[in-house]
């Protein structure tokens, strides 16, 4: 296990921040992972790393706040968060946010305060919002198990079982098996990767036209001049990074106004502290117009309504169903991973994926067809059946997915 624990903080920092010497790192990370950020504070300064910043949080002091806090709290942030996000963004300091809460955690809290607290956040945030999305720095999301999770995962099982097998569970997602060559693992899967994409950016797709059992039976146009990415991204400044660690999908911008029909949640999505199931999207010219499900309605219609933006979409993402994620046959309750088990898309803001795209300003990227919006949610709609159709430049018609898999 310490070498498994190892190996995993030295993949997270050596590879998926790539820290180099002399820059600043920034870990947010829950107080119950003081330990994990320690050891991955540990590398970074073993590689010459400039100085390591905590910021900390903790699912308890989170849920007090949100249920008794002053009204007047959910409209503001304080101008030294501000500056702390926005000016480390700005130096180009690498982020590592380590993703591990209760998927329930904010279970029969106001919807509107939560609301409230993440538009007051977009405002305050923009540079440090705009910088990630575009790579003006490294960050990388990744995840080790708390109680409160394990329990949701695991229900079953007693607390000390129930944490062993969720880490289990992300040391097989994340290529870790204790020998020391996760590194390799992730150069031979980034490769893979890499062969992908470079395939569909050579068919020039005009839309994608999605069908399975569900009842999914959506288009989504692509803008011109779009580019798929995967695995691995480079920044600004020219530091490569993996932002999330697992990462099994290739991925793309939709054209704001271009997605039609209806579309069915494949699985849970956890958002905000909340469980959200079985819903399903109607979408006409890129707005989702009618929006239900069956647990959790409340707090998904919320989630859609944080500003115009969030009722459109910003990414497509194609992950094969038969993964080392959706194999394991495990709902982890986390997007990181459950978005990495299953195709999905993404309501809110879109990543720059066009030509040129990360050099371009938000009103350029809104000129060629691009979401904009304080927030960039994922839910997941792949499927054992899934068929993906995509319509080249010329016309023809091409199988991308069949029977939930990649059919190129």
């Amino acid at each position: 296990m310490d070498e498994k624990l190892l190996e995993y903080a030295r993949l997270l920092v050596r590879v998926g921040l790539n820290v180099q010497k002399g820059q600043r790192l920034v870990i947010s990370s829950p107080v119950e992972c003081a330990w994990f950020a320690r050891m991955c504070a540990k590398e970074a300064y073993d590689i010459g790393c400039k100085e390591v910043v905590m910021n900390w949080h903790d699912d308890a002091m989170a849920r007090m706040k949100y249920l008794q806090a002053d009204e007047a709290i959910f409209d503001e942030v304080a101008l030294w968060r501000r500056h702390f996000f926005n000016d480390y963004a700005l130096e180009g300091a690498a982020y590592l946010a380590i993703s591990a809460s209760d998927p329930e955690n904010f279970k029969g809290v106001d919807t509107g305060r939560i609301i409230r607290a993440q538009q007051a956040s977009g405002k305050a945030l923009k540079d440090f919002d705009r910088l990630q999305m575009c790579g003006g720095f490294p960050w990388c999301i990744a995840s080790i198990p708390i109680p409160s999770w394990a329990k949701t995962v695991f229900p079953e099982a007693g607390e000390d079982e129930a944490m062993a097998q969720l880490w289990d569970a992300i040391f097989k997602a994340v290529r870790i098996t204790g020998d020391g060559k996760a590194v390799e693992r992730w150069e031979e899967h980034l490769a893979n990767l890499r062969e992908r994409l470079e395939k569909l950016n050579a068919m020039k797709l005009k839309s994608l036209h999605y069908t399975n059992s569900l009842g999914t039976d959506l288009t989504v146009e692509l803008p011109e001049g779009h580019i798929w990415e995967a695995g691995n991204d480079v920044t600004l400044s020219g530091q490569e990074y993996i932002a999330n660690i697992p990462t099994e999908e290739i991925f793309t911008a939709p054209l704001k106004t271009g997605v039609n029909g209806v579309v069915y949640s494949a699985m849970p999505l956890v958002n905000d502290g909340a469980i959200i199931d079985k819903f399903r999207f109607v979408v006409k010219d890129g707005k989702i117009v009618e929006c239900t499900a069956e647990k959790g309605e409340t707090e998904l219609k919320g989630a859609i309504s944080v500003d115009e933006g969030a009722s459109y979409f910003g990414e497509v993402a194609l992950v094969p169903y038969d993964s080392p994620i959706s194999n394991q046959k495990i709902l982890f309750y986390n997007t990181l991973f459950d978005e990495n088990a299953a195709c999905h898309i993404a309501f809110g803001e879109a990543y720059p994926c066009i030509e040129g795209g990360q050099k371009m300003t938000k009103e350029e990227l809104k000129a060629h067809g691009l979401n904009d919006s304080i927030t960039h949610v994922d839910f997941m709609i792949g499927t054992a059946d899934l068929k993906i159709v995509g319509l080249t430049a010329d016309g023809q018609e091409v199988d991308i997915f069949v029977d939930g898999n990649f059919a190129i």
